[in-house]
């Protein structure tokens, strides 16, 4: 995967992620309810705009290249659906209305984009320079694998968040929402709203995921363009993918074994690239990560047909 990348190339990535956040930025300025018929079509452009990048990759430089971004950009975007979960539970509890979900999830990912393009390029730089950083990360996911196989689903309390609980020491909350403001003034002072309470809580809690992410993918190719594209292209459209499955979380009962297995199989790669073994196969890999998302969403599909979820059930939080 080592091609030179011209920094045209990379303007105009960064260039085509700013567009496209604008222009869902402008076509959300209204903070209305964004229905499920929206998102089945917000979403169906994002994947269209995920897969056609991957028909540019393969024009320019080849079928291995494209697969290798096809299934960074799958791992990715599989990993997303967890991040599903903790909006939905974020947001019942701190109850925000649904005509500003939108607006907290829109800079929410936009601070998820920024801690991902970091974590890529240290953790690019130590796989690079230290062969011994690949046994860390990939040790590192097979224990993440493993403790999302066995996780026990005990309830947790986003007020007691960790950044949530900071923000609340240094500068004063309000208990009430005061339409689509962050900050607002109570006797001459800055306090945040409970708007703001839900956005620090929901990036500090993407702070884990963007760690398993970024290690996952840099286990498919360690080349830093193909890496940050396929991110950014599957983290953009994650706004879409809540509203789009929020009502159909409870169904995804058994997806959580076929992330693990992701993340297990992401961390033995890594390890097995720096032995005799050497790297895997590119298709091996775009293979294993489309039939196990294939078996584990089937698998939750059929286990759940006859409780009556749909895109009209409630969330999970």
């Amino acid at each position: 995967m080592d091609f030179a990348v011209p920094v045209w190339a990379w303007l105009a990535l960064g260039a085509g992620i700013v567009v496209m956040l604008a222009i869902d930025l402008f076509l959300h300025r209204d903070d209305h309810v964004v229905s499920f018929r929206e998102a089945a079509i917000w979403s169906a452009i994002w994947i269209a705009a995920g897969l056609g990048f991957g028909l540019i990759m393969w024009w320019w430089q080849g079928g291995d290249v494209a697969a290798t971004y096809y299934s960074a950009y799958l791992i990715e975007k599989a990993l997303s659906v967890d991040n599903v979960f903790i909006f939905a539970l974020i947001f019942g509890y701190f109850a925000v209305p649904d005509r500003y979900q939108h607006r907290v999830l829109f800079w929410g990912v936009i601070g998820a984009l920024l801690m991902r393009l970091v974590f890529i390029f240290v953790g690019s730089a130590l796989l690079e320079t230290f062969f011994w950083t690949a046994y860390v990360f990939g040790v590192f996911l097979v224990y993440t694998g493993w403790k999302l196989a066995f996780r026990h689903d005990e309830p947790t309390d986003p007020g007691n968040n960790v950044m949530v609980r900071l923000m609340r020491r240094v500068m004063p909350v309000m208990g009430e929402y005061e339409g689509n403001t962050f900050i607002t003034r109570v006797n001459g002072r800055r306090a945040a709203t409970l708007l703001l309470v839900a956005l620090v809580a929901i990036e500090s809690s993407d702070l884990i995921f963007a760690i398993d992410s970024v290690a996952a993918v840099l286990a498919i190719t360690t080349n830093t363009f193909i890496v940050w594209a396929s991110i950014a292209m599957a983290v953009l459209g994650l706004r879409a993918l809540y509203f789009c499955l929020a009502g159909l979380l409870r169904r995804f009962v058994h997806l959580h074994y076929g992330l693990a297995f992701l993340l297990v199989f992401a961390g033995a790669k890594l390890i097995l690239s720096e032995t005799p073994v050497g790297k895997l196969p590119v298709w091996l890999s775009l293979s294993v990560i489309v039939l196990t998302l294939a078996i584990s969403i089937v698998w939750s599909l059929v286990a759940t047909r006859k409780d009556g979820s749909g895109p009209g059930a409630p969330a999970t939080g």
